[in-house]
Formats: structure tokens, C-alpha cells, sequence
């Protein structure tokens, strides 16, 4: 290709807005694809305090107004905030004269101004599909999810491929919206090592204190606090792990089982020994990821499981659910350790074990660094994407579309 490669990047979520994994997916892809010598554009929404425009690291972010008005409904705010969406995408497409090879857009979430872009300027359209409404719910049973389920479907359909990013939601999309297997195409979410190539020799014992004696192992979970995330499953394996080890349970993130979860750290009598941090700073993430003995990741259904990746950049041993894309990121006995999703005895007998055993955890650790290096670079990932790209491109211009 001789022309430089445009791509315009669709998400409700990007940096300083982060409300989940899509966010850092979305920075991190765009400023690699950028190194690699594609031209992105990020329209995204709105947040206080940033830039309407902005261009980070070669990445042009055009953040618009994600309709203020109140909204009766989480899902009424979504398609009044597509509609100025694709309005002000469809303007910027114009001001480059049309300049846009190819329209990507991230979750379901865009799906709306993403489609209508695509038939607008008739290019073609990627989606991105981070997680799945039938997954998450384990099945539609309302109208609310089933609207977005059948959105989710109508995206894919629109797509000219459907990128994953583990061979296990290839197979679930695949399933959930019956696509043709070579509309489908799996590349791995990535992880930054150079945010955690800190000094090897840094001394957290004084940002240890915040969170824990310094006799007690700190036992580290992240993500949000909803019931897919297996939260509750963490929880119930603290007095099991409490039994052979003298930890402290440090819980980063919010959600609604965020309550509960603390009436029940109560009534066990152990709120001595969890704590809830909320939502921390980037800094203070990676520190306590750096500096935790152990970071469990005991999802019920996760799509990818990039927390499982910080933890395996910053050099700190893991135990996850045995599923998912963490099923593949981890090798059992390896590069971490697989546990039977919820299941508390088996969760405290992986996070017990890991503790118990500094050699076997430093084995761990060393094993997971040099995978993460080796598979999953996101600098490595954004070329896989450029490659996708261009044989869309190719296939595009031999098509009555073009």
C-alpha cells in the first residue's frame, strides 16, 4: 500500500475516560498502529477537564458532546449520544475529504454511528466485540439485554470481520450471532511492559504500609465488583487462605456488589484483614501490582483478562479461574495457576500454594514475564492489525463497494 492507511476508531470509552478494559485496548492499539505508520483518529466522548481535541503520541482524539440532557435510561443515553456521534465523526470525515479507509468500532456501544458511518462513506467496517451480552448475563432473559444482544448481532453483521481477542470469544461470537468462520479473526489484547520496567531494585516496603503489616503477604484482586468478576468467590476463600497464612485481601475497584461484599467481610469478623481501596490512580495500580505476593483473577466468564497480564508484567505470580481467555494466557504450573471457577477451596488452595512456596512462585514469575514479552507486545499486536487491515483493503477494492 502506498498511500498511508487512515483508520477512525469508534468508542464510548478512551483515556482519561475509563470505565473498563476498552479504554486501555483502544490507547494503546491506536499509539502503536500510529508507530507503525497508520493514521488514527479516536472519536470518542466527552470528560470533564479533557481536551475536545488532542493529539497523543501521533493520535489525532476528537472527544464530542455525549448528550447531557438526562435520559430516562442507560440505553436511551446510548443512541442519542450515537446519533452525535456519527454526526460529528461524519463531519470530520468530510473535513479530510473523505480521507478514511477503514471505520473500527469497539463494543456495542458505537454500533449505531459505527453502521452508519460504514453506509455513509461505504467503507469498510471492524468490530471489535471486547465481551458479549449473552456472556455476561449467561443468556438474555429481559428486554434490556436481549436490545443488546440483537445490537451486538446487527454490529457483526455489518462488520467485515470481527475481531476477537482469544480463540475462546472467537468461538463464543461465532456461536452467539452464527457468523461464517473466515468472518472472524483473533488478536490478542496487550499489555505495556515498559509502565512496569520499574527499577528491579525499588523499595515498596514504605507504599507497602498503606495496605499491609509488613508481616502479612498482600493477596491482590482488580476489576470490577460484579458478580461475573467471581468477587464473591474471592471472598469466601479468605478464611479458608486465613487458616495457613497471615495475609492481608486488598480489593482495587467499585461496583454494586461492593456492599454486600463489605456486610459479608463483617459478619465474618474479618474486615481487619480485606480492604476495599475503590478506584486507585494509575501509579498506585501498578505499584501494589508490583509489590503483591499474589493477584487472583477469579472470573466466571472473561473474555480476555488483561488484569491477568498487568499482574504478569509487573512480576507478580497469578491464580486464575480456568476460563476464557484466561484459560490461554495461563499455562497451568507454568506461567501461573489454574483454579476451578467458583470454587473457593480451590481458589484458596492456589492462592495458599503460591504463598507457601517462594521458589515455585519465583518460577512462576519469570516464566510469565517472558511470555508476556514475547505475545503479547502491543507494538507486535498493531501490526497483526495493520495486516488485517490491508487484506480487508485489498478484498475491498476489488468489491462493487469500492
Amino acid at each position: 500500500m502506498t498511500e498511508e492507511l487512515t483508520v477512525m476508531m469508534l468508542s464510548w470509552e478512551f483515556p482519561p475516560r475509563i470505565i473498563g478494559g476498552i479504554s486501555p485496548h483502544v490507547y494503546y492499539l491506536s499509539k502503536n498502529l500510529a508507530k507503525n505508520g497508520v493514521k488514527v483518529y479516536v472519536v470518542t466522548c466527552d470528560f470533564p477537564g479533557a481536551p475536545q481535541h488532542e493529539v497523543v503520541d501521533g493520535v489525532e482524539v476528537f472527544r464530542i458532546d455525549s448528550y447531557k440532557n438526562p435520559s430516562p435510561d442507560f440505553a436511551t443515553w446510548v443512541y442519542l449520544m450515537n446519533i452525535n456521534m456519527q454526526k460529528e465523526a461524519a463531519a470530520l470525515v468530510n473535513r479530510l475529504g473523505g480521507k478514511v479507509d477503514v471505520f473500527h468500532a469497539h463494543d456495542w456501544l458505537v454500533a449505531n454511528a459505527s453502521v452508519g458511518l460504514k453506509h455513509v462513506f461505504r467503507k469498510p467496517l471492524f468490530a471489535t466485540i471486547h465481551s458479549t451480552e449473552v456472556g455476561r448475563r449467561n443468556g438474555v432473559n429481559f428486554d434490556y439485554e436481549r436490545m443488546i444482544h440483537e445490537t451486538e448481532a446487527w454490529l457483526t453483521y455489518e462488520a467485515w470481520k470481527v475481531v476477537c481477542c482469544s480463540n475462546y470469544m472467537v468461538s463464543h461470537v461465532r456461536w452467539a450471532f452464527a457468523l461464517p468462520e473466515d468472518k472472524l479473526v483473533m488478536i490478542p489484547n496487550g499489555v505495556n511492559i515498559e509502565e512496569y520496567a520499574g527499577d528491579e531494585n525499588t523499595d515498596f516496603s514504605q507504599f507497602r504500609r498503606k495496605f499491609a503489616l509488613p508481616r502479612e503477604k498482600i493477596v491482590l484482586f482488580v476489576g470490577r465488583l460484579v458478580y461475573e468478576k467471581g468477587i464473591h468467590v474471592f471472598v469466601n476463600a479468605v478464611p479458608k487462605v486465613l487458616e495457613k497464612v497471615n495475609a492481608k485481601f486488598v480489593i482495587v475497584g467499585n461496583g454494586y456488589m461492593r456492599e454486600p461484599l463489605l456486610k459479608l467481610v463483617k459478619a465474618m469478623g474479618l474486615a481487619h484483614k480485606v480492604m476495599f481501596t475503590g478506584f486507585v490512580d494509575d501509579e498506585t495500580l501498578r505499584n501494589l501490582q508490583e509489590c503483591a505476593d499474589v493477584s487472583v483473577v477469579p472470573s466466571l466468564f472473561e473474555p480476555f483478562g488483561i488484569v491477568a497480564l498487568e499482574a504478569m508484567a509487573a512480576k507478580s505470580p497469578v491464580v486464575v479461574s480456568d476460563t476464557g481467555g484466561l484459560s490461554e494466557i495461563v499455562e497451568h504450573d507454568v506461567t501461573g495457576v489454574k483454579v476451578y471457577p467458583e470454587n473457593p477451596d480451590s481458589l484458596a488452595g492456589g492462592i495458599t500454594k503460591v504463598l507457601l512456596d517462594k521458589k515455585y512462585a519465583n518460577w512462576l514469575k519469570k516464566n510469565a514475564y517472558k511470555k508476556v514479552q514475547e505475545k503479547y507486545d502491543w507494538y507486535r499486536i498493531s501490526q497483526q492489525t495493520k495486516s488485517v487491515y490491508e487484506a480487508v483493503l485489498r478484498e475491498y477494492s476489488k468489491s462493487f463497494w469500492a
